[in-house]
């Protein structure tokens, strides 16, 4: 699956105006004014190129060998991105998952909305026979047997919610995990949804219509495709 793109059939309440998914200021009269489209949010599922992403304050030395003169382009491109949190790594075999909502139709609260997302989470592993995933305090993201199986990082804007999630599904997601200390976590390994469960594997596909499911059910929304 190259992208897989879905809108939500649940408008918020009061919605406001956007503009490319970002609410217009609404007390402007101009803004009201000059744009009648009401925006309707989204959520992108995709199956990123190898590439490490860093938060506004990410640490690169939990990128193994990166040479602070810029000498790295031998290496899997390194980008850094406007989301919280540390290095971490997408690629072949992950499922990625951009929420783009507007809290103001949910709760506006960021603690609740990263809650939710891992909730989710929780929930499309369970869906997909993945046993013992929890939480664990003070860190973001989900666990499996004490390896990190899915990882968090957003940003929000006037409440609209950017980056998202990303669930190992596959044994390829796993390749390049050593050239990092994933999520800044010293000594903590990752894993994958095939990894964790025996008979079936899982197809990204396969495993992103657990996942729709589940941020259904936690978000009280229906997903509707875009095609």
């Amino acid at each position: 699956m190259e992208q897989q793109l879905s809108r939500i059939g649940k408008r918020p309440k009061d919605p406001p105006l956007y503009d490319q998914f970002v609410p217009l200021d609404v007390n402007k009269k101009e803004g009201i004014g000059s744009n009648s489209l009401v925006g309707c949010d989204s959520i992108i599922m995709l199956q990123h190129d190898p590439v490490y992403t860093l938060g506004t304050a990410s640490d690169t030395s939990f990128i193994h060998d990166y040479d602070d003169n810029g000498d790295n382009e031998s290496r899997i491109p390194i980008v850094r991105i406007e989301r919280g949190g540390e290095v971490t790594y997408h690629g072949p075999g992950q499922l990625t998952v951009y929420p783009i909502l507007d809290l103001r139709g949910y709760n506006q609260d960021i603690h609740w909305y990263m809650r939710a997302l891992e909730e989710a989470i929780l929930l499309a592993l369970e869906k997909a026979g993945v046993a013992g995933a929890t939480r664990e305090e003070d860190v973001t993201g989900v666990w499996v047997s004490n390896k990190k199986i899915a990882a968090c990082g957003v940003k929000l804007k006037r409440w609209v919610t950017m980056h998202g999630v990303a669930v190992n599904v596959d044994i390829r997601s796993l390749e390049n995990f050593e050239g990092i200390v994933p999520c800044g976590l010293e000594g903590r390994e990752v894993t994958c949804v095939n990894a964790a469960i025996d008979g079936k594997q899982y197809t990204l596909q396969e495993f992103a219509i657990h996942m729709k499911a589940a941020l259904e059910e936690i978000f009280g929304i229906t997903l509707l495709s875009a095609t």
